[in-house]
């Protein structure tokens, strides 16, 4: 669940893509071949129903007022990682691919702050790998006009970066089930931006079952959004699947700066070669 556009699914494709140009590259030159309890209880001190549930839960969203918080989210097989820091207008995505043959592992982050962009690239179980592809292990800062598609790098959107908020207004109703736990059925096809927030489901074949998707939603002792689970069907060749979105460390993770000194350096030409395939 990400985004309309530039989070979630841009990555993806990006990730994807820079694994098959590192594997490729890695082959012809002859190469041989880890989430903590703090992501909250799920309980809230008052237990007694709200008098809105719908905008009680609207209200548990992150919005541009919060302090700095991880998220995570998994869209069907693909799970992501990150920080959003709304006072720097800032977000940091992450992601992890395993490439078999040859075997090595990509670690991918990008990092916003209002229209700058930073790439940084781990690459572990093939000694050598990032010399001989000229890649730093430090951050890199990227000219976007150097992109082939400037427009699919990821960029801020604001403080809810699954757009949560978005799903759940297409709720008829929400149910308050006590103990921060509310549930409610969510209308995928109820506009653009709500499909294609799901860049893992087709949500033109699930037909009506799209307009009525069970979601559960967890607000924290803090009150704040901690969960938001949709359990959508199978449809045709798409097996049913769990979409889920994690909000926590409000207040705790780190605050997201420019990257500065050692720790940065301008992106080499192969990190554009890497990004433009």
């Amino acid at each position: 669940m990400t985004q309309r556009t530039g989070t979630a699914a841009t990555f993806r494709r990006v990730a994807a893509l820079a694994t098959a140009v590192l594997a490729a590259t890695a082959l012809s030159a002859g190469c041989g071949t880890g989430d903590g309890a703090s992501e909250g209880t799920g309980s809230t001190p008052d237990a007694s129903a709200s008098a809105d549930p719908k905008a009680t839960l609207l209200a548990a969203v992150p919005d541009e007022k919060d302090p700095a918080f991880r998220f995570s989210t998994l869209d069907g097989a693909d799970k992501f990682t990150g920080v959003v820091d709304p006072a720097a207008h800032a977000m940091e995505l992450g992601m992890s691919q395993k490439n078999d043959d040859p075997e090595f592992t990509m670690n991918m982050t990008f990092r916003v702050i209002e229209k700058d962009l930073w790439m940084r690239v781990k690459l572990t179980g093939m000694p050598g790998l990032h010399d001989m592809l000229k890649l730093p292990k430090r951050w890199m800062a990227l000219d976007r006009t150097r992109l082939t598609d400037g427009s699919e790098a990821p960029v801020y959107q604001g403080a809810d970066p699954a757009n949560t908020a978005a799903i759940i207004r297409t709720s008829d109703t929400v149910e308050d089930k006590g103990n921060g736990t509310y549930t409610g059925f969510a209308d995928l096809t109820d506009n653009a931006d709500v499909q294609s927030a799901f860049d893992a489901v087709d949500v033109a074949a699930l037909g009506e079952a799209g307009k009525k998707v069970p979601f559960t939603a967890v607000v924290g002792p803090d009150g704040n959004l901690t969960s938001l689970t949709l359990e959508v069907p199978a449809a045709g060749k798409q097996k049913a699947m769990m979409l889920v979105t994690r909000y926590y460390d409000f207040g705790k993770a780190p605050k997201l700066t420019v990257p500065a000194g050692d720790e940065v350096q301008k992106a080499p030409a192969s990190a554009y070669e890497l990004l433009n395939g």
